[in-house]
């Protein structure tokens, strides 16, 4: 931790992220560059995080969006990322295995943070996504999905869920996995962001 050589990634994380996620060395010591570059302090507040995200969507308002992302990967609730954060939320959005990325999601979803989502929260991310997508394709969506409010409905039917039920993340996690509908609908077009962050790749 105490670790902070101008310029040089710790072995010790350094080895710690390569076990932990499929980067590379040179990837690892590449992005801890311009990660330095962006945040010389070596920690991303909420604002930078955010101005960072919206450089991938410069046709949207990602605001909410980033900040739930923020906090599900702020591990340590400090209200900062450390690089480590930052790469292992690289990791786990982008080349994580399946139960990884829904353990993530369900953590996004989990608004309060108290091991249960609500359909409330579901309905809070949903909009969240919505100011991210393209007005024009969001004319495109079907009929029970083109507004917030009818696609987190979607969602809790797709779980059984009554108004007031609670989700917990094990039901989270097997229902997405049994049901390819509920991966398209919790995400927001994973792709484009695949397709961004290949074209950020130092």
């Amino acid at each position: 931790m105490g670790n902070s050589k101008s310029g040089a990634l710790s072995k010790e994380i350094l080895d710690e992220l390569q076990l932990n996620t499929k980067f590379t060395e040179e990837e690892l010591c590449a992005w801890y560059q311009s990660f330095l570059k962006e945040c010389p302090t070596g920690r991303i507040t909420q604002q930078e995080f955010q101005s960072i995200y919206a450089k991938f969507f410069p046709d949207s308002d990602p605001k909410a969006y980033a900040q739930h992302v923020f906090r599900s990967f702020d591990a340590n609730s400090d209200g900062t990322l450390d690089f480590k954060e930052y790469v292992i939320a690289l990791h786990m959005t982008t080349a994580g295995k399946t139960t990884q990325k829904l353990e993530w999601a369900f953590s996004l979803y989990d608004v309060d943070g108290n091991g249960a989502i609500s359909k409330n929260e579901v309905l809070e991310i949903v909009m969240a996504i919505f100011k991210m997508i393209n007005p024009e394709d969001v004319k495109h969506l079907p009929d029970d999905e083109n507004t917030p409010e009818k696609r987190a409905e979607k969602i809790w039917k797709f779980f059984g869920k009554k108004d007031d039920d609670k989700l917990t993340e094990e039901e989270f996690i097997e229902g997405t996995l049994a049901n390819k509908e509920i991966l398209r609908l919790i995400q927001f077009e994973p792709q484009k962001v695949k397709e961004k962050l290949k074209e950020k790749k130092p």
